[in-house]
């Protein structure tokens, strides 16, 4: 029969191998891995990790096998493991994020650590197994997000993790667990019935649930698809009538994927990811440069800074209603507001962790500060993570006008954070959960990853 794309999705899945991988996309995927860790173990100390966990451990009981963040000790069935690590792996919008716009690690990572120790002790993976199969779960959410032009915007219907995510975490546990062909079809189609979540509840605590589903519902479909159930094979073709994948977009232009080896190009090879150094929305990063950059600019001209002496807060940012808050009254919704990351950064001088506790955000000051933000949209700042800018303008009392503008931060693929960065990022992160040796131990583990013998160790 005709080769279709779903097909040459499924053949490539089967074809990877280790050997396939380049240093390059070894080690950024290792550099994620760790991060992922890193940010989930942190994400297991929020209120909406607990109650995911509380939800699973009171609903459901099974036998309990793989790990969750931060709670040792603590164990899950697989699917419910893989639930709780994602929900905590996105709870603060701390995770990593790739373009087009998704958040690649948080919804396949989970999945494959709590396979990992579902499998008997005489077919655990390997760390070069794991690692391959991690590639795998990107390639095919990469490899989605260009079917469609809409998808490099910042996104206005579907949160991206939950529709690519979910194919992705079926195509990673597939790998993982050696599915025919024609199983790797069938997963795929089954994770396209599980899958899709709306923006509109960005900045609420329901968003990190579209991570933990999507890394969650990939690996049931997988398992699914193992068990022999069947789907529609032609579910990623673009079929006149018949919606399948194309659903979730609104123009979609498929195309197959080719077997690994000399001719395919992982696309990790080409593009970096952008890790964040604060727990927010992404485009939030540019905005807190921006800030950060004139308020030095402030400082050097009034000798600290004053609020007092500021008339208006001029933001040049895009246009994306889900992340134009102007005054914000939780974590999640300060996490996707530019006028409280802009203000915050302008006030403290830093954006962190403790930014967005509620203390924090209900500052007098704070809020001061807010009343005065403007925001403008000018038509060459478009909502693309590849091609949208930051700037912060400070009007003074005095007339005088500041101006700090940023391109692209520090952490974004095209400036990528420095081994010694993101490891910063790790330690401060894992440490808020686990003691030095175990954390030290992690990244060893991960660095060390294609020589480990059992992937279920991490």
């Amino acid at each position: 029969p005709e080769e279709t794309v779903t097909s040459s999705f499924a053949s490539f899945i089967g074809a990877a191998r280790p050997e396939h991988l380049s240093q390059t996309v070894r080690q950024r995927s290792k550099r994620m891995i760790l991060d992922s860790i890193g940010v989930g173990l942190v994400g297991s100390t929020t209120r909406v990790f607990d109650i995911a966990l509380r939800y699973c451990r009171e609903l459901y009981s099974s036998v309990a096998v793989s790990s969750v963040y931060g709670k040792p000790g603590v164990k899950l069935s697989p699917t419910l493991a893989a639930f709780t690590n994602g929900v905590a792996t996105h709870s603060m919008d701390f995770d990593d994020t790739w373009h087009p716009a998704t958040h690649p690690s948080g919804a396949v990572l989970p999945a494959l650590l709590a396979a990992s120790q579902m499998l008997p002790p005489n077919t655990k993976p390997n760390g070069l197994d794991f690692l391959l199969a991690f590639n795998v779960g990107l390639e095919v959410q990469g490899r989605l997000m260009h079917f469609s032009t809409e998808a490099h915007d910042i996104p206005k219907r579907f949160h991206p993790p939950s529709v690519v995510g979910t194919l992705g975490s079926a195509a990673a546990t597939a790998k993982l667990l050696s599915l025919s062909s024609a199983q790797c079809c069938h997963a795929l189609g089954i994770a396209a019935s599980l899958a899709g979540a709306p923006m509109a509840n960005a900045a609420t605590q329901a968003k990190p649930l579209h991570v933990g589903n999507a890394t969650r519902l990939g690996l049931e479909a997988a398992l699914l698809a193992a068990r022999g159930m069947e789907a529609n094979p032609l579910i990623l073709d673009d079929i006149p009538g018949c919606s399948g994948f194309s659903a979730f977009y609104g123009v979609y232009q498929p195309k197959p994927l080719l077997a690994p080896g000399e001719r395919h190009e992982f696309l990790l090879e080409k593009q970096d990811i952008a890790f964040k150094r604060f727990p927010a929305h992404l485009g939030m990063h540019w905005v807190v440069d921006a800030a950060l950059s004139v308020r030095n600019l402030f400082i050097n001209y009034a000798g600290s800074f004053s609020p007092s002496l500021i008339r208006t807060i001029v933001l040049k940012i895009p246009v994306s209603k889900y992340i134009n808050r102007p005054f914000p009254s939780s974590e999640h919704q300060a996490r996707h507001s530019f006028q409280f990351n802009a203000c915050a950064a302008l006030l403290d001088g830093e954006v962190g962790l403790d930014s967005f506790s509620e203390s924090r955000i209900q500052r007098q000051e704070l809020r001061e500060l807010l009343d005065k933000v403007v925001v403008e949209h000018p038509e060459d700042n478009v909502a693309n993570f590849d091609k949208m800018y930051g700037e912060v303008a400070l009007l003074l009392h005095s007339g005088d006008v500041l101006t700090g503008k940023c391109d692209t931060f520090y952490g974004h693929w095209r400036k990528p954070l420095s081994k010694e960065s993101l490891l910063k990022k790790f330690r401060s992160n894992a440490s808020h959960v686990l003691p030095e040796e175990k954390v030290e131990a992690i990244i060893a583990l991960v660095d060390n990853l294609e020589n480990l013998s059992d992937s279920s160790q991490l």
